[in-house]
């Protein structure tokens, strides 16, 4: 029903201040599919291993030397008052997930009188922006479990969106950049169906079933 204005939307590479500077053959935790095939495109020779828990148990984890590094969203820990933590990488390096640090908020769809209280609040560049990412992930069929990155931003009256898929071993990128009108969430599902059709049958199957 709304959105809060978006936060950060960029990932942080933490316990090393760049990918160059991983040692080879790094040991990198993360438990996004996401992150782990940007990883892998960035750095072939990274070995990536499942990373969970709550962001004080990643540091511990971190500091302990189970791994090089680890990624998380600069959002994340911008709210927990450690802006300091890790380095921000540039978007151009990492695309961020579809709808990342933005703060949707639900209501029934039936209660007019709250969501007329909701609109009151919302950040229409945020909505707009974060429901085409959605759109795309729509088109794509995908969950938090597959390798997709979006971004929208909005650009004069419309929006320029950025969205990516790619495979595990970070390999193959299947990339579209569009310009679309705000509130045409069929245009960005066409992103995600043209993204698919575009995609090699071994990427294309992990959108699939």
């Amino acid at each position: 029903a709304a959105m809060l204005p978006r936060a950060d939307v960029r990932d942080r590479l933490v316990g090393v201040e760049s990918f160059d500077a991983l040692p080879a053959n790094p040991l990198v935790g993360t438990s996004s599919p996401r992150r782990a095939a940007q990883v892998k495109r960035l750095r072939p020779d990274a070995t990536i291993t499942l990373f969970r828990g709550n962001v004080a148990t990643r540091l511990a984890k971190l500091a302990t030397g189970e791994v090089h590094a680890t990624l998380l969203a600069a959002a994340g820990l911008d709210r927990l008052d450690q802006s300091d933590v890790g380095v921000t990488i540039p978007i151009d390096l990492m695309l961020p997930a579809p709808s990342q640090g933005a703060v949707g908020i639900e209501t029934l769809a039936a209660n007019d009188a709250v969501v007329a209280a909701l609109a009151a609040i919302n950040d229409r560049d945020t909505f707009d922006a974060v429901m085409a990412e959605r759109g795309v992930l729509k088109g794509l069929g995908g969950t938090c479990h597959s390798p997709i990155a979006a971004l929208a931003r909005v650009e004069a009256d419309g929006l320029y969106l950025i969205a990516e898929i790619i495979s595990p071993d970070g390999q193959e990128t299947v990339r579209e950049e569009a310009r679309l009108l705000r509130g045409d969430e069929p245009a960005a599902e066409a992103i995600g169906f043209g993204l698919l059709e575009r995609a090699s049958p071994a990427l294309r199957a992990l959108f699939e079933g």
